[in-house]
Order: C-alpha cells, then structure tokens, then sequence
C-alpha cells in the first residue's frame, strides 16, 4: 500500500442561529424551533462525518492536512489526492485550486434523507446535500480509501471550460457552468454569439434579448441545466451546452437558443448590456462584464481528476452527445 499526502477540505460549520427568534409571534416559533432543531442536526452530522474520516486516515497512519474551503486562496500543490467532505459546493470550491495531475474525492457528510423530507414537507424543504459528484459517505468511505490506496480505483477525468474575458484567460475554470446575465434579473440581457473553430465561423451571429445566457460542462448538465429543460450529458463528454435564458419571442431564430459546442470549438459572445455578470460555478467566482466585451468559452481547461460515484456511470463509455 502506497502512502500517500492528503489534503482535506472541509465544509464550515455553518449554523446561524437566528437571534430574531425569541421576537417571532408565538404562532411562527414553533416553526422557527423546528427549522433550528433541523439545522443544529445536519451540523452535528457533518462534524460527525469529518471525525469519522479522520479516525479512518488515523487507524490507518496517514497523514493529512486540514483545511475549511473558506480559507483556501492558493493552488493546491505538494499533496497526492484532496478529500472534500462536504457536498458539491466543497468539491466545486477545490476543482478552483487544482490542476489535472491531483485527484479529488468527494464525501459527502450529510446525504438526504427521503423519510425526512417527506415528514417535514408541509413544514418546511428538508432537502440535505445531493452530493452528486461524491462517491463517497462514511457508509464506504474505508472502503473507497483503500481501493484508492491499493491503486484498485482510477478518477475519471472531467472537461472543465476556459473562461476568456476580452482575449485574456480567467484562471478559474468552471467544472460546472458558467451564467452570464444582467445584475438586475428583471432587465434583458443583450448580447450575440456564435460558434467558431480556429477562428472561423460555423454558425450565424445570434442577437438575444433574454434573461441571460447559461452553458454548462457535462458534469454541470444534471444541475441548473437540466432543470432549465436542457439534457444530461455523458458525463465524461468533452462537449460544452449552451441554453439562453427565456429569450424574447417571437424570434426566428429561437430553435438555435439551445445547443452544444463541440471539443474543438468555441463559443464567441459580445455583450451589449451597460452592465453584466459572468458567474463561474455559481455565485463565489464573479466577474463584471460591460458593453462591447467579448467573453470565449471553450473545453479546452485542463480536465480535473475525480473518483466518481457508480450512478454517473451508465453512459460513461458514451462520450458523444
């Protein structure tokens, strides 16, 4: 068995208990208290979780680092694997830090409980983490760890999106999506793009008036996009999705407003809103965008290496959408 320098990065523990509480009409208290019991429980839970993880790498002598995700600021290097313990959120915090030569594990500390959600559903959503890119829980953690450690598992390589803003190259590349919208969702988004190789055009230059515009890898396909009305992807694709967000009709050209970019392409957008936001895997990596820039989207971003769990699977040898 190999010994290996791990890096775990951890999900704060985020509990806010409300000091409004004792203010609250004695009709939404009890409410209130049942919401806090709620979040008090999915707290203890994840601290129980990363206790459990770190017992395991201790029984087993290996040493790791400790880091919360909310002080991570510089490229992860000189460590052999990351473990995030946490949800997608922590998983999509450290694939901001990596490059494609450090592989990742995802546990994911609070899983949903479907009896739960059913229980509390006329109270209050009683949703946990989803955890989709995490393999792992404290259920088969042991047993995930020593696959990895006796070279019995191999991470699969995801496609992430380079991020241009104005020809120069954003460091963050989004392993999820990318949104590119007006600050104000009420006001329409404007703003032409169209699909390039090597610099020359494959499509028509598309004018939009919409909500915005979203383009998701394959692994960021099941989250926001799906659920927008767009396809899950293979997983291990190398294609980019791209859906604009209700664009105004009636609009000639509204059957292109959903489509893919290929592995060799780009996609080419010119904004000409006064002001805009470019959001890379959702609201922590933000960057303004103003009239006339030109943003280049491409899955030309180094890959990152993650040991998936067995429902991304099924397609996984399908890399064509």
């Amino acid at each position: 068995m190999v010994r290996k320098r791990l890096l775990l990065l951890l999900k704060p523990f985020d509990l806010c208990l409300s000091h409004e509480l004792a203010a609250l009409p004695s009709s939404n208290r009890r409410k209130a208290l049942q919401v806090l019991r709620f979040l008090y429980d999915r707290m203890l839970v994840h601290k129980n979780s990363i206790n459990f993880c770190r017992d395991i790498l201790r029984k087993k002598a290996i040493k790791s680092k400790v880091v919360f995700r909310s002080d991570l600021s510089q490229p992860i290097r000189d460590v052999d694997m990351v473990i995030t313990i946490g949800g997608d959120g922590t998983l999509l915090q450290a694939s901001h830090f990596l490059d494609n030569s450090i592989p990742v594990l995802g546990v994911n500390s609070d899983p949903t409980r479907p009896e739960e959600v059913e229980e509390f559903s006329e109270v209050f959503d009683a949703t946990r983490s989803t955890g989709y890119l995490c393999a792992a829980t404290v259920n088969n953690f042991e047993q995930m760890l020593e696959g990895i450690l006796e070279n019995r598992l191999e991470p699969s390589e995801l496609a992430r999106m380079a991020v241009s803003l104005n020809s120069k190259l954003i460091s963050t590349s989004a392993l999820n999506d990318v949104l590119l919208a007006h600050p104000c969702p009420s006001v329409v988004s404007r703003f032409s793009f169209r699909i390039t190789q090597n610099g020359e055009p494959l499509s028509n230059l598309l004018h939009s008036r919409s909500s915005g515009l979203r383009v998701s890898t394959a692994a960021g396909s099941t989250a926001a996009m799906l659920s927008a009305g767009g396809s899950a992807m293979p997983i291990l694709s190398k294609e980019l999705q791209y859906m604009v967000r209700e664009p105004i009709l009636p609009d000639p050209n509204s059957h292109l407003m959903h489509g893919f970019v290929k592995s060799d392409e780009t996609m080419d957008i010119t904004w000409f809103c006064r002001e805009g936001l470019l959001y890379i895997d959702g609201s922590h990596v933000v960057h303004s965008v103003q009239h006339g820039d030109t943003i280049e989207l491409s899955s030309r971003a180094p890959t990152l290496k993650v040991y998936l769990p067995p429902h991304c699977y099924p397609t996984m040898y399908d890399t064509e959408v």
